[in-house]
Parts: structure tokens; C-alpha cells; sequence
């Protein structure tokens, strides 16, 4: 019973430091009396590598509880990462594998979460997107992978 506090801390934290900030919506349905579904572009950098950036599409569900957040939005995204300006960060001294992103998709237990994973034969970066759920998780995932390159000054 001890745990109940430090579980529920669990989900008033931020699961990761990287932020996402939305670029825009279009809608994907016509809803008379309600929001209607959509679907959202943000965009995040690596906390832990800068010079990468990713840009995150994902569904939302519309209705009345999309304002309260109280919808489950699905399990229907996409990922694209790219170098945006010199990468220095030594790719040996990064863990194989780490949450580089994570956003709540329901009021309880479900969010997308985008892993780094390093390819360190091809000196590239990896991002998988997954959903996750606590009870019963979903196969849904995208991938998108940043070689690293040199970067010429401008």
C-alpha cells in the first residue's frame, strides 16, 4: 500500500525532457456538434543530441472529450528525423537504447514514445516510435534514422 504515493507521482512527472511543440492540424473528419478527428504535426529535438531534430504526425481523436483530454487518441503515427546542424555528442558514450520522447495519448496509461537506438556500425541514430499501453500494448511503430555526417559551416 506504501507504493500507491510513488506510483501516482509516476504520472504527475514528465517521462521525458524533450518537449514537442505543435506546427499545425488538419482535419480528417466532419464532426457537426463536436471537434472533429485530426491529425497533428509536432516537432521535437533530441535532448541528448543536439543538432538532430524529429518531426511526429499523429491521429486525435475529436468528440467532446478531446478538449478535456479525456479522449484515447489511436495508435496511428509517423516519424521523420533529421540532422539539422553538427552532431557532437561521441555516439559510443550514448546508451544503446533510450526514451528520447514520450507524450500521453489518454488520460490513463497510454502514451507514444520514441526510442534512440544506436547503429554503431553505420555511425547512424535510430528512432522507433511505438505505442504503448500498460494493460495491452499495440504493434503500431515507425522508424526514421539519422546518419551522422559532417556538418559544413554555413
Amino acid at each position: 500500500m506504501k507504493l500507491w504515493p510513488f506510483v501516482f507521482l509516476l504520472f504527475l512527472v514528465p517521462l521525458s525532457p524533450a518537449k514537442a511543440d505543435d506546427l499545425g492540424c488538419v482535419s480528417t473528419t466532419f464532426n457537426l456538434l463536436s471537434p472533429n478527428d485530426k491529425v497533428c504535426v509536432s516537432d521535437f529535438e533530441d535532448p541528448k543530441v543536439s543538432g538532430v531534430a524529429c518531426h511526429i504526425s499523429q491521429a486525435r481523436k475529436g468528440g467532446w472529450g478531446q478538449p478535456f483530454g479525456l479522449n484515447e487518441d489511436p495508435s496511428n503515427f509517423s516519424v521523420a528525423c533529421r540532422q539539422v546542424g553538427p552532431i557532437s555528442v561521441e555516439v559510443t558514450k550514448l546508451p544503446d537504447r533510450e526514451e528520447a520522447f514520450s507524450e500521453k495519448t489518454s488520460i490513463f496509461f497510454k502514451a507514444t514514445r520514441i526510442y534512440r537506438l544506436i547503429d554503431k556500425k553505420h555511425n547512424t541514430l535510430v528512432y522507433l516510435a511505438v505505442s504503448s499501453k500498460i494493460i495491452n500494448g499495440s504493434p503500431a511503430n515507425s522508424i526514421s534514422t539519422v546518419p551522422i555526417m559532417p556538418w559544413a559551416a554555413q
